[in-house]
């Protein structure tokens, strides 16, 4: 669960550094976001520890996916994804 919280905490460091060159999605949508995966993330785990290690994967492929993401659109779409490959 560390582990999860950890790559969490580097995708939120991602859309904190994304500068906001596009108006459709804002500041408050990627917290609001980040808050939906971060729930989600954690629903997932206490509902199913085994699967753990198969949402870590997940949401590393993600986060790397967007590492280099510069705009708050992008930082709308990680969330999208990881929220989506959470809950999927």
């Amino acid at each position: 669960m560390k582990k999860f919280l950890l790559v969490a905490v580097g995708v939120a460091a991602l859309a904190a550094s994304a500068c906001s060159k596009a108006p459709e999605c804002t500041q408050e949508m990627v917290t609001k976001k980040a808050q939906e995966m971060t729930a989600a993330l954690q629903e997932a785990i206490t509902k199913d520890p085994s699967k753990a290690a198969d949402l870590t994967a997940k949401v590393q492929a993600i986060t790397t996916k967007y590492q280099g993401a510069t705009t708050l659109n992008d930082a709308c779409k990680a969330y999208d994804e990881l929220t989506a490959a959470i809950k999927g």
